[in-house]
């Protein structure tokens, strides 16, 4: 979690929402990680999870990443879980909750719905506090 910590830093940095995603291997190996760069790339998909599911599925070869994880500093919102759910990534941990936005643990609880082919298992509230204070920062500084 700390070195998506780190990419939602350095999202901040770059005037981003600070959300960062690691993506890591079966063997614990780093694949990907990435920061949200919705701006930047004046794209509305470029949130860190899909960034580093695109970038992991490249690097390990396949659309699968079935015995991998995903640290995400915020919970994903639900074309975030959807993207989870479809790389079939193994378990998510997320940082902050996001009552708003959130798809996995609010609003549509993406996971629980009968549509949903494939569920990770989920641990969130890890670096929450961290993540917390990331984005109430970013937001008191815009407001």
């Amino acid at each position: 979690m700390d070195l998506a910590l780190k990419e939602a830093e350095t999202a901040a940095a770059r005037g981003e929402v600070p959300i960062g995603a690691v993506v890591i291997g079966a063997s614990g190996e780093v694949l990907a990680s990435a920061g949200n760069r919705t701006i930047e790339l004046r794209d509305p998909t470029a949130h860190a999870e899909l960034l580093a599911i695109r970038a992991a599925c490249a690097r390990f070869g396949s659309e699968r990443l079935t015995d991998c994880d995903l640290y995400v500093t915020l919970e994903p919102c639900a074309m975030c879980a959807a993207a989870i759910s479809f790389a079939r990534i193994r378990r998510l941990y997320f940082g902050a909750s996001d009552a708003k936005g959130g798809a996995v643990e609010h609003g549509p609880r993406f996971f629980a719905q009968p549509t949903c082919h494939h569920a990770p298992e989920v641990i969130g509230g890890l670096g929450e506090a961290r993540a917390s204070a990331l984005l109430k920062t970013f937001f008191a500084a815009r407001r």
